[in-house]
């Protein structure tokens, strides 16, 4: 058997390790995203709520949950229909209609010692000009905000914390605190310096198994 046979199960395993190495380690952040309804799907919002101002007839929602990013963060769950939604809020002169869709998450994503509320749908019947930032106000007090303007509770939950970072299995790491959900939220570079190693590893077990077949030739 030959030095690259005997390496390859070796370099298999570590790269397997690796890997699993990559996924118990990875990070993510634990807030409130904000969401918006277009046709039958839901955007992430690119604006925050103090800077929207929808039209009538406008269904937003917000998630809380842990998620690395925005290509990874949860959707509201559950009916997001304005028709049902808004059904007893009749149209108004001067105001407008937001149905606002509030998925508080599930236990798993929850602060330790917290149990997330139930999920809701509630109408917001706010002044013409109103952001969604108003709407929130106007029907799911108590909200809370850092001194960045980041979102931090809806109706009181959390009780505490924003926006912090937290390992996979939800406990928040040495680098948490308060800040923008985005910031440090790229893939982690364990991995793909790990898999480089093994490559040179690799490399080197072949250039030695062909020296010394260059040597016995």
């Amino acid at each position: 058997m030959t030095a690259v046979r005997r390496a390859v199960p070796v370099l298999v395993a570590a790269l397997l390790l690796l890997a699993c190495a990559g996924r118990a380690g990875a990070t993510g952040y634990r807030y409130w995203s904000f969401w918006e309804r277009t046709g039958d799907h839901w955007t992430y919002a690119t604006q925050g709520p103090a800077s929207v101002r929808p039209d009538d007839g406008t269904v937003q929602g917000f998630r809380f949950a842990v998620s690395a990013d925005s290509a990874d963060a949860s959707r509201p769950r559950g009916t997001a229909d304005f028709s049902a939604i808004c059904a007893d809020t009749p149209a108004k002169a001067g105001a407008k209609r937001v149905a606002l869709v509030l998925d508080f998450g599930t236990p798993a994503d929850a602060p330790s010692g917290e149990m997330p509320p139930g999920r809701r749908a509630v109408c917001a019947r706010v002044p013409s000009d109103a952001s969604t930032a108003d709407a929130l106000a106007a029907v799911a007090k108590p909200l809370r905000y850092d001194t960045n303007a980041l979102l931090c509770a809806i109706a009181g939950y959390p009780r505490q914390g924003c926006g912090e970072q937290v390992s996979g299995g939800g406990k928040p790491t040495a680098a948490s605190g308060s800040g923008s959900s985005g910031s440090g939220s790229g893939p982690s570079l364990g991995l793909p310096i790990g898999v480089g190693v093994v490559a040179l590893l690799a490399g080197a077990a072949i250039w030695q198994s062909r020296r010394r077949r260059d040597a016995s030739g």
